[in-house]
């Protein structure tokens, strides 16, 4: 979906699960902290506001955004961290800008592919919560700028994913 036609933090709340009982582990590059750093501060944000308390959100920094697949993987596998067991679902959030080089192409598409495959592959639910941007400004915009914050989005859809996977196992 376009950002251009949708705000990233539009939504209705009387559709969204309660997450009193779901647990998530976020993954944040530190590249970009500017972005990244608002986003993960979107994310946690909504999930406080529908109900998950601050001890059941653990966050965790890695280098880069092509560090994410790595961070991600390794919060799904984890049976306790920090004190908190197991997550229902990880957020990875990232920011990469295009360059002047290949490079980005690269990291997006080796990120992209890398949440994919854990998703196909692992018991929870990855969220894609990476901006892959022409400029910086494109950044800010979808930072908590005029086109949302695409860390909210991220909240929302790991609140929706862990309520999926909860309906699926337990139907």
């Amino acid at each position: 979906m376009a950002t251009k036609y949708h705000n990233l933090s539009d939504y209705d709340p009387s559709e969204i699960p309660d997450a009193s009982n779901m647990r998530f582990g976020i993954v944040v590059a530190e590249w970009n902290s500017d972005i990244t750093f608002a986003l993960r501060d979107g994310a946690i944000n909504t999930l406080a506001k529908f109900g998950t308390p601050e001890e059941n959100i653990t966050v965790f920094h890695v280098p880069g955004s092509f560090e994410l697949v790595y961070g991600a993987q390794q919060l799904t596998k984890a049976l306790s961290f920090q004190g908190l067991h197991t997550v229902d679902a990880v957020i990875a959030i990232g920011c990469v800008v295009k360059g002047d080089t290949p490079h980005f192409d690269f990291i997006c598409e080796g990120t992209t592919q890398g949440i994919a495959q854990l998703n196909a592959t692992q018991k929870v639910p990855v969220i894609y919560a990476l901006l892959t941007v022409n400029t910086m400004q494109q950044a800010l915009d979808r930072a908590g700028g005029v086109l949302g914050n695409k860390g909210d989005e991220g909240a929302i859809t790991a609140i929706k994913m862990v309520d999926f996977k909860r309906k699926v196992q337990y139907t």
